[in-house]
């Protein structure tokens, strides 16, 4: 990779090289990026995908980093990143907003407006994209629901338009996991309602979620899907592993279904204290617990 070729090619985008993603995921760990890479609206995006199709780079979107581990070994190739395109409005009863803008944020501003519909994701730190990309949901609801339609460039660089329907949707999964592409803007069908109901039930969720999950340390989210008629965190507490230390990473004492960073763990810390928490709950318990965070990037 010739990084003054690079800088001399795309200069006007804001590129770090050898940049540690742990500085950029909610774990604090991760190796760094070849490239990391801010563009600040769609043309860029467009730019640095066709860039790294015609040279034969490898590139990966990053949302919040929320709920994803990196890899010790960092990634090659391009990460894109779109915090920078952050942009929201309201249109009457729609909300748009760009992948890069926050999904607290966008609810919020849905609050603003007096419009209902997101109330569930006050409290989830991800971006839209990665919204939309996870399908991501808590208290049931989940970013179907309100999903209208979004603008995507795929991996041939062209940019399209998916609705509801051709994103196929279901628990924690979207089409943009089966086909590499990147959500540009999401637009969102809300409904009015009366502000302070809105405001109350945003403001019951979030004592909800700070009472149960542990937002004062560094963690990845809900490590795990739900299986079918169980609870996660029950099982994993029946099993006796709350609290389990491996390395600097820890079962949550306060939500034994998230891990957290406790002292400088690294992602081989967490990723080996998964594959622990999976091969007890199925020695036990017989159930097999698939990960709802990603799992990214090379081995150090």
């Amino acid at each position: 990779m010739n990084r003054e070729q690079i800088k001399r090619d795309l200069g006007a985008l804001e590129l770090l090289f050898d940049e540690p993603l742990a500085n950029y995921t909610y774990t604090e760990t991760g190796g760094p990026a070849d490239v990391l890479a801010f563009p600040k609206n769609k043309d860029e995006v467009k730019q640095l995908i066709d860039y790294c199709r015609s040279r034969g780079y490898d590139w990966l979107c990053l949302g919040n980093a929320s709920n994803l581990i990196v890899r010790d070994g960092g990634i090659s190739g391009f990460v894109i990143m779109l915090t920078k395109m952050n942009h929201m409005y309201i249109d009457d009863t729609k909300l748009i907003a760009e992948a890069g803008a926050k999904l607290i944020d966008v609810t919020y501003m849905a609050l603003t407006y007096g419009l209902s519909g997101l109330e569930f994701a006050c409290g989830i730190p991800g971006s839209i994209g990665g919204a939309a990309y996870m399908n991501a949901g808590a208290y049931d609801g989940e970013l179907v629901d309100v999903f209208e339609s979004a603008e995507v460039i795929l991996e041939d660089g062209s940019i399209v338009t998916y609705r509801k329907e051709d994103m196929a949707f279901s628990y924690r999964h979207s089409i943009m996991q089966d086909q590499k592409g990147i959500v540009l803007t999401v637009t969102f069908q809300l409904a009015k309602d009366d502000h302070q109901r809105i405001k109350a039930q945003m403001m019951e969720l979030t004592q909800l979620r700070e009472s149960k999950q542990p937002l004062e340390l560094p963690s990845c989210g809900s490590v795990f899907k739900r299986p079918a008629g169980h609870y996660t965190g029950k099982l994993i507490q029946e099993a006796g592993l709350q609290g389990l230390k491996w390395g600097g990473a820890q079962i949550s004492m306060k939500h034994a279904g998230f891990i957290v960073n406790v002292n400088g763990a690294t992602a081989t810390d967490y990723i080996e204290l998964i594959a622990h928490i999976q091969q007890v709950i199925m020695e036990k318990f017989g159930v097999k617990l698939e990960t709802e965070v990603r799992i990214i990037g090379r081995e150090k």
